[in-house]
């Protein structure tokens, strides 16, 4: 993680942090698609990121506070990858992001979950929030396989 800074400027650090081409997709895959393993990272999205690249990723993101690792009580030799309070405060981020590429960027669109988030207006917003504060505190690892209702009901809308 960088020490210095080429500014205090907030869209700088902003920069700083996210501007490579992988950390905002590996959020987007752990949010919005419940990648929480290594390997469902790296084999599951479309974008074929490298492994050593996610690997980066992976380590950056957890040094910034946006992810915590921990062991999957399930398998001892696997880790789940978790958003933080600080990683789901990006859903409003990456939801604005969406809905300008939707709109100026040819040939995109918005697809499943973030879809239905758009439809679904402040309130399924809010729910999808305290879905990922559940799904993703420590506690509630051992059940991270069980589907949500808002994930669920992506799944069903056009891919």
């Amino acid at each position: 993680m960088r020490k210095d800074h080429r500014s205090e400027c907030v869209m700088n650090r902003m920069v700083e942090m996210f501007g490579d081409q992988w950390s905002l997709l590996v959020i987007r895959d752990i949010m919005f698609m419940n990648r929480r393993h290594f390997r469902e990272l790296l084999t599951d999205s479309q974008e074929r990121i490298a492994s050593n690249i996610l690997a980066d990723r992976l380590q950056k993101l957890v040094k910034l506070g946006i992810i915590v690792k921990s062991h999957d009580p399930s398998h001892k030799q696997k880790v789940i990858y978790s958003l933080t309070e600080k990683g789901i405060d990006l859903l409003p981020l990456l939801m604005e992001m969406s809905a300008w590429g939707q709109k100026h960027v040819p040939g995109s669109g918005l697809r499943g979950l973030p879809q239905l988030l758009k439809e679904g207006g402040p309130k399924l917003k809010a729910d999808f929030i305290a879905e990922l504060r559940e799904s993703h505190r420590p506690r509630s690892i051992a059940k991270k396989k069980a589907r949500r209702p808002l994930r669920n009901r992506a799944t069903t809308t056009r891919r």
